[in-house]
């Protein structure tokens, strides 16, 4: 029987890729779900032909192995609890489990909706105690839980006293202060991570991506703005605060390997770091694209706009020990991915 995967928030930026990835590289069934609140209709995105369309459910590719259906993931997760035969009923699709589970379903966005809405990124708790509830229900042959590295403790990442994080800097017997409400709700998401795992035996990995970036991100965040800037010769070119903050910047191709192969390995619930392990400014960024873009501006700075940390980059000694695995993508290629789309888009 054909092997069938779910990814919630499957039209936001790591969410779509996924999808993306597991259509090329597999010939299974991947249902996605996402409410298209941050995320963009799959019509946009997809290489696949778009099919018939069944209440809020469209289906793409050949064999119709695509399926997307536009709702809050909450909604789905109640549906699927409700009518154990939900895809047969609804569908005509046998499905007695489904295979891989990724979760990206979350309100998350740039460091303006951090700090400027955390409650409403609180909402990802109550979207998380529904997903860890359903999946010690449903049984799925593997789930894959994004927790993110906002949820390191904030002491950690000052100007004076950064450090390469280290997945075990996270406790949960000496609790360090995370991140405002993404940082805890992310905190909380792998602490139910590993009570599914020990109390109910689902084969659980999570992640801890550092500063994830690839050519299709929405340009709320900073490395696809500041490239569309530089495209466009902005000159002063402004920079939210000092921009000496830095961040580990790791290409969305690396982090889908990086999944994709802990999920072979990995069952228990721990987390892993997924970055360069290297520490780079927003300045040095704006250094990059301004020469591929070929001029030198005058740096702005704007003191008012908030910056989050100073400075948050991982150790990735754990990963490479345990699985072998480094990025690929060095980070001059992946801006320059970036860039070169940039200036197709303008």
């Amino acid at each position: 029987m054909k092997k069938t995967h779910l990814v919630s928030g499957g039209c936001g930026f790591v969410g779509r890729n996924m999808v993306k990835r597991l259509y090329a590289t597999t010939e299974d069934r991947i249902v996605f779900v996402d409410d298209l609140s941050v995320g963009t209709h799959p019509s946009t995105w997809l290489d696949a032909e778009m099919g018939e369309t069944s209440g809020n459910a469209t289906f793409f590719g050949e064999s119709n192995r695509l399926i997307f259906i536009q709702q809050d993931f909450r909604e789905t997760l109640r549906d699927l609890a409700d009518t154990p035969k939900y895809f047969k009923d609804r569908f005509g699709i046998e499905l007695e489990r489904f295979s891989d589970v990724f979760h990206f379903a979350a309100i998350v966005g740039g460091r303006a909706k951090i700090d400027g809405d955390p409650m409403m990124v609180a909402l990802d708790l109550a979207i998380d105690a529904e997903f860890f509830f359903w999946i010690c229900r449903h049984q799925p042959e593997r789930v894959l839980y994004p927790s993110s590295s906002a949820a390191y403790p904030v002491d950690l990442q000052t100007e004076s006293d950064a450090i390469a994080l280290k997945e075990s800097d996270i406790n949960f017997k000496r609790m360090g202060q995370p991140d405002m409400t993404y940082g805890w709700s992310k905190l909380t998401g792998e602490y139910l991570a590993h009570i599914a795992a020990t109390y109910y035996n689902v084969s659980v990995t999570c992640i801890r991506p550092f500063s994830g970036y690839g050519e299709d991100q929405d340009l709320t965040y900073p490395i696809p703005a500041i490239a569309a800037r530089a495209a466009r010769k902005e000159d002063p070119f402004e920079v939210w605060g000092s921009g000496h903050q830095g961040r580990d910047f790791v290409h969305i191709d690396d982090v889908l390997d990086c999944i994709l192969l802990a999920m072979d390995h990995i069952h228990d619930g721990t987390a892993i770091n997924i970055g360069m392990g290297r520490l780079t400014s927003f300045r040095e960024i704006i250094g990059i694209f301004t020469e591929f873009a070929g001029y030198n501006p005058e740096i702005k700075q704007l003191l008012d706009k908030p910056v989050g940390v100073h400075s948050r980059y991982c150790n990735m000694d754990f990963v490479k020990e345990k699985l072998g695995w480094e990025a690929k993508i060095s980070l001059r290629e992946g801006l320059r991915r970036v860039y070169d789309k940039a200036v197709e888009n303008n």
